[in-house]
């Protein structure tokens, strides 16, 4: 039975606009998180992820975050996955991408849009240890990572469940969306592009002739940066080539575990004409699309007492799933 959100999403009086949804969220949402160990994740490769987590009751669900470009654990949606998970006796981890904990990661190469294999060790690790059902939220580019991640596992998926918010599903018609004309489409790429670049001038310092740094400094978007830095540095040809094979939306009919797709129609970020037309030959997927919401906003409520409606129906989706999950 698909998900049926536990309320209609009403966006917050004056925020009705999709750039005072997504810019309110970013600078208003509550960052304070429960007590967190971090724990420093040995990758394969010889480079590492921190992790910041706390144990539920044994037996309880855990849930794990992927954040969104150059978000971290601290980002708000993301600390308010965990005090939820909290709240609710449950588990939780929340992934930093390499070079987003605080601390540069040890080589060359960092995270992107359609890397796995980080995400993929630290899930299989907690898959091992954990007797209650793992559950998985996405936000972003986290949402796409982690769509990618179920789409290429299936059946073999450590997750019993994930939840997938605000994804491009459209890697190449996002990053052009988000180069294109506009005071708010400037204002969100330079944010992208002064973190981005200051890590990129730190690792070509590093590793001298890992990618062309003139190339980087005369990117002013980020289908430039990514064709100066995340394609060399990864293994793509170019932008075209990465975008290509990161975005989630063509291989959908892949996943083999229930998945919640929360997408707002008015996403600044992500056109409408992106979303999937048609998720019903998977049944296991839960598609949400509100009229309004910006990209990873859903402020319902009013400014002075603003609620985060999208975190709200993640965690109301997993806990739907809670007598549904597969047995350990």
């Amino acid at each position: 039975m698909p998900f049926q959100p536990t309320e209609p999403f009403a966006p917050a009086r004056s925020l009705a606009s999709p750039h005072a949804q997504t810019i309110f969220a970013t600078l208003a949402r509550p960052t304070h998180l429960p007590p967190l160990k971090r724990e420093r994740w040995e990758l394969p490769d010889g480079d590492f992820v921190d992790l910041d987590s706390f144990d539920g009751v044994r037996g309880a669900p855990h849930v794990v975050t992927l954040h969104g470009l150059e978000g971290s654990s601290r980002s708000g949606y993301i600390a308010a996955i965990l005090r939820g998970a909290a709240e609710r006796g449950w588990g939780a981890t929340a992934i930093n991408f390499r070079s987003c904990s605080g601390e540069p990661n040890r080589l060359a190469r960092s995270y992107h849009s359609g890397d796995i294999g980080d995400a993929l060790s630290v899930l299989m690790h907690l898959r091992e240890r954990l007797t209650g059902p793992l559950y998985a939220a996405g936000f972003s580019l986290g949402a796409n990572v982690l769509l990618r991640l179920m789409e290429e596992t299936g059946d073999t998926s450590p997750v019993d469940a994930a939840a997938a918010v605000s994804t491009p599903f459209d890697l190449g018609v996002c990053a052009d969306t988000i180069d294109g004309p506009g005071p708010f489409q400037l204002l969100y790429r330079e944010r992208f592009l002064r973190t981005l670049k200051r890590k990129a001038r730190e690792k070509l310092r590093r590793f001298p002739g890992s990618f062309d740094g003139a190339a980087m400094e005369r990117a002013r978007t980020l289908r430039g940066f990514d064709g100066a830095v995340t394609a060399p540095l990864h293994g793509f040809r170019d932008a075209a080539h990465y975008y290509a094979e990161a975005s989630s939306g063509p291989r959908l009919h892949a996943i083999r575990r229930p998945t919640l797709l929360l997408s707002a129609k008015d996403d600044p970020m992500i056109p409408e004409a992106t979303l999937p037309r048609d998720v019903s030959a998977n049944p296991l997927l839960h598609f949400v699309v509100t009229e309004r919401g910006g990209h990873v906003g859903f402020v319902a409520g009013s400014p002075l007492s603003p609620s985060y409606w999208g975190e709200a129906q993640v965690l109301a989706f997993f806990s739907s799933r809670n007598a549904n999950t597969r047995p350990v």
